[in-house]
């Protein structure tokens, strides 16, 4: 998944933001190569990175597009919507999967699977501490659509958050007229039905179809809440038709000019 945002590039999303009228400005987010660092200290040094260039990005007027092999660089990207605006923002969580482990929960010590409850202050709380800007995310404050594949011991830790079926009514984003603050878009591209097209090893069936989308991103932009947003977790291996980059593009052109969107 990692070869995820280079493929996106190579497919053009750069080029079709700005035929859409955008001003496209790109960043990376890199560690130096100075050595040796674990995978969990190499996780958050990114996620401070991340942090710092979301930030820059808000503070200059820009909607910042976080293109990310992972769903953990949320972390990052809260950080920097909560440093440049003085409050934490609200968590809309796309995603078959829900990402709400900890490590006394989790079966496999996939960090990513630890996503959301990173963000929500229920695990690694000393290192996401060191991510400047970063504070917990209430669980009130967080709604996630799509997840359909939850590990046993990780369904407790949903109690918190609002679930929302991949497939809903407008009734159902209702949330994004009440919801506090900015708003963080976090899109794992396997939340799409496998007939849109195979985002990694892990989509399953039942997830988002295209069209969803799009009403749900009309409503996200309708009153300009849409802090930053994320597009992660794509494996360019099992998109043989190319049909996932396809799609990553739109959304990111219909999220960041409305262009597409009916």
């Amino acid at each position: 998944m990692g070869r995820g945002p280079s493929k996106l590039f190579e497919s053009g999303i750069v080029e079709a933001l700005e035929r859409s009228g955008a001003n496209v400005r790109v960043t990376e987010a890199l560690l130096p190569d100075d050595g040796f660092a674990s995978e969990i200290s190499s996780a958050f040094a990114l996620q401070a990175i991340v942090a710092d260039r979301v930030a820059k990005s808000k503070r200059d007027g820009s909607l910042p597009i976080v293109l990310s092999g992972n769903c953990n660089t949320a972390v990052g990207t809260v950080a920097g919507l909560t440093s440049a605006s003085g409050s934490s923002p609200s968590v809309c969580w796309l995603d078959a999967h829900a990402d709400m482990n900890t490590p006394e929960t989790t079966t496999s010590g996939f960090l990513d699977g630890m996503a959301v409850s990173m963000v929500a202050g229920r695990c690694w709380t000393s290192m996401t501490s060191k991510v400047p800007g970063f504070t917990p995310v209430d669980e009130s404050r967080i709604v996630m659509i799509g997840v359909r594949d939850v590990d046993a011991r990780e369904r407790k830790n949903l109690d918190g958050v609002r679930l929302i079926p991949p497939v809903f009514s407008q009734r159902d984003l209702d949330f994004l007229d009440s919801s506090a603050g900015s708003l963080y878009l976090h899109v794992d591209l396997d939340v799409f039905d496998v007939s849109e097209g195979l985002a990694n090893s892990y989509a399953i069936a039942g997830g988002m179809t295209r069209d969803s989308f799009m009403r749900l991103a009309k409503s996200v932009r309708k009153d300009g809440r849409l802090g930053a947003a994320a597009l992660t977790a794509y494996d360019p291996v099992f998109d043989h038709d190319n049909r996932i980059a396809r799609l990553a593009i739109d959304i990111a052109v219909a999220l960041v000019t409305g262009a597409g969107l009916s």
